[in-house]
């Protein structure tokens, strides 16, 4: 199993670094580099318990489809996603929220098993754990982004 954790301080209220991180349209612009789209599910808005949605995208220029559920969810504080058909042979994202002074410390613990025993570990070895880390942290700068412009917007 591999594990990615990254830790992302933005400077907006935690509620609004909560919304967009469940946000199907954010998640859909920030992955834009790898044409990953909304197919079924829970199409635009706010994910809530218990829904699920399915991507389509083309990392490495190869289609893949997964299907995450929302399994957990604490607002702001924690949700987690889980994949119930996709890429991986397990797949869990857990998105935590912690308030620290005027600014929030969003931590994302991803964690997978890839497919196909020895050949997909050395797969994920070369590629596939820098090609998602790089994923998760273009989503996280651009909720960074939104967030800290609509906060100082409205504090403005």
């Amino acid at each position: 199993m591999t594990m990615i954790h990254l830790e992302t301080r933005i400077a907006a209220p935690i509620h609004l670094c909560f919304d967009l991180s469940r946000s199907v349209d954010v998640h859909s612009t920030s992955m834009a580099a790898i044409r990953e789209r909304v197919i079924a599910g829970r199409m635009t808005g706010l994910l809530e318990l218990d829904e699920t949605v399915t991507w389509q995208a083309y990392p490495l220029g190869i289609r893949q489809r997964l299907t995450s559920k929302i399994t957990a969810m604490e607002k702001p504080y924690r949700f987690v996603d889980e994949m119930v058909e996709g890429f991986f042979t397990h797949m869990r994202h857990e998105h935590l929220f912690e308030q620290k002074d005027s600014d929030v410390m969003m931590v994302d613990q991803f964690c997978y098993t890839p497919p196909l025993g020895w050949i997909g570990n050395l797969f994920d070895w070369l590629f596939l754990k820098r090609l998602m880390t790089t994923l998760l942290t273009k989503r996280n700068q651009a909720i960074k982004k939104i967030a800290e412009e609509e906060s100082l917007s409205a504090s403005g």
